[in-house]
């Protein structure tokens, strides 16, 4: 979606400033939202694409003046509601009011808590041959979906070249909604700054972006 999540290339911002020597975690509040969202998720409560889209349906007023692990936290929020683990009235009472709605795969002990916190892998096998090899040139096409897509807009409507293949992963599109793995290939695409950015762009810097294989057409 073209939410204000997607900030590449976007003006007004200002530097990325990084913290010299960020900490981990710069609350205890933190560490628990990350408990909780992976728990929830190993739980089958929702899938990793599916959280990253409710951060994305974030208000942009709301997302913008939100920490990194506040983000994590009202989507979560967000995401439980609408799925019906928790309700509002259990939101703002701090406490359940009713039975827990059962979660697919049911409690886990710390004896589990290593393989939650562990990312799962996320390749499959190909339903179908590669339609790009390395070095073909590809246009990203120019969509604009209401719902979660890993194609950044600054990159939509232009020419890139293919400079790996990554296999087939699980598409996150459809994953986000819940509509099923529907694994696709997955490919480095290397795009020239100045075709990005124009003629103010830096005609030194390439841009690398990691396209799935419906992003892309034959240039």
């Amino acid at each position: 979606m073209n939410g204000v999540h997607d900030m590449g290339g976007m003006d007004g911002f200002g530097k990325v400033e990084p913290e010299p020597n960020e900490p981990i975690f710069h609350a205890e509040w933190e560490a628990r939202v990350l408990a909780m969202v992976r728990a929830m998720g190993a739980a089958g409560a929702f899938n990793i694409d599916t959280s990253r889209f409710y951060r994305e349906t974030l208000p942009p007023h709301v997302y913008l003046s939100s920490s990194y692990y506040k983000k994590w936290f009202l989507g979560l929020e967000e995401m439980l509601v609408e799925k019906g683990y928790l309700t509002r009235e259990e939101v703002a009472a701090g406490h359940a009011m009713q039975p827990a709605k059962a979660l697919k795969h049911g409690k886990f002990d710390l004896a589990n808590v290593e393989r939650v916190m562990v990312r799962g892998k996320f390749d499959r096998p190909a339903p179908a041959p590669a339609k790009f090899n390395i070095g073909d040139r590809v246009r990203a096409k120019n969509i604009h979906p209401a719902t979660h897509t890993r194609l950044p807009r600054y990159v939509r409507g232009h020419v890139g070249v293919v400079e790996l293949n990554h296999g087939c992963h699980v598409f996150p599109d459809t994953a986000a909604m819940e509509q099923g793995e529907n694994p696709q290939w997955l490919y480095t695409v290397v795009f020239e700054g100045r075709d990005l950015w124009g003629a103010d762009g830096d005609p030194t810097s390439k841009v690398s972006i990691d396209a799935f294989e419906p992003y892309l057409d034959p240039a």
